[in-house]
């Protein structure tokens, strides 16, 4: 009689990996699911993943972006083209301005943008400029959150005043990524396959990172479509969090190993949050995974600076360790 169980897939392998370059193989899936499972891993990584990038700008002295600049080789064109590849790394969700000044002569590079301490440009050895005589070139920009790619008519919310120059955001965070599929031997069966992905980001996020991202995200759809859950310890986490204990202390009661215990005591500026969030949870005495926990989405909404985005921010974050809000 034939095996009606389909086998599971190994562990991640890490092949190679450095900070923006990585590749991962999947071994033992069942034969077919190498190329399921990596094209639309790919497509996801591609498509879903958060990114930072220019939406519009001004520059001193310019009406409209088919103009040109006296003391400057490149024309405006030209010049938003080399801004579009600008790369960011922004550490809040609130939209950044930043602000590119030279003064001729001068090769200008992303290396120029002034950023605040939310922002951080990853290649200021990209070039934007020449400028062949002493005239000052001033830009200010906006930097913004997305996802994907957006044109410049999507999200050019409202009129935009003379001067300002929308443009084409390109948020994704992912240069490139590939996968590969190969036969490889499972007990007396030779068609199981292995995948393998390559991963190739602009450093505001590692490969793993990326890869990892894009599972979790494909793992939620799936489950939104049968409308099943995941086992959760929820229940467990209120009865065994004292009221008594400071937050994310637990009883160690039966039912609660020392694994879960210290998941409950990670601190929770380990967590994926915005620095809001993180920040209206400390000044409420939450320091802990624990803590959360024992918080109803009611009691978290009191909190000054904690809003639905907050509470969906953490809801995602406290998935990652199958845990829920008490309800």
């Amino acid at each position: 009689m034939s095996d009606l169980n389909i086998i599971l897939p190994s562990k991640m392998n890490v092949v190679s990996e450095s900070a923006t370059k990585g590749t991962y193989e999947i071994d033992g899936l069942y034969p077919g699911y190498g190329h399921t499972l990596g094209n639309s891993l790919r497509r996801i990584i591609l498509s879903s993943l958060p990114g930072a990038a220019i939406t519009s700008l001004r520059i001193n002295g310019v009406d409209h972006e088919f103009s040109v600049l006296d003391g400057v080789k490149e024309d405006v064109i030209t010049i938003l083209l080399h801004l579009k590849q600008i790369r960011f790394r922004l550490l809040t969700d609130e939209a950044q301005t930043v602000t590119l000044t030279a003064k001729g002569p001068k090769i200008v590079t992303a290396a120029d943008v002034k950023c605040s301490g939310q922002i951080e440009v990853l290649n200021g050895d990209l070039y934007i400029a020449e400028l062949t005589g002493k005239e000052t070139l001033t830009i200010e920009m906006t930097v913004e959150k997305g996802l994907g790619f957006i044109p410049k008519d999507v999200h050019q919310k409202t009129k935009m005043e003379v001067g300002a120059i929308a443009l084409d955001a390109i948020f994704t965070p992912i240069r490139r990524v590939s996968y590969e599929v190969e036969d490889m031997r499972v007990g007396d069966k030779t068609n199981h396959n292995r995948l393998r992905v390559t991963i190739e980001t602009d450093g505001s996020l590692t490969p793993r990172e990326s890869l990892e991202k894009a599972i979790v995200i494909m793992v939620e759809q799936l489950q939104s479509i049968v409308g099943f859950t995941i086992e959760k310890k929820t229940p467990a986490i209120a009865s065994e969090v004292s009221g008594d204990k400071e937050e994310g202390e637990t009883t160690g009661g039966e039912g609660t190993g020392s694994e879960f215990t210290d998941i409950l005591k990670t601190r929770i500026d380990t967590l994926d949050l915005s620095t809001r969030t993180l920040n209206a949870l400390t000044e409420a005495n939450i320091r802990t995974i624990g803590g959360i926990a024992r918080k109803k989405k009611e009691d978290l909404l009191e909190i000054e600076g904690i809003g639905e985005k907050g509470i969906n921010e953490i809801k995602k974050a406290l998935a990652n360790y199958s845990i829920t809000l008490k309800e």
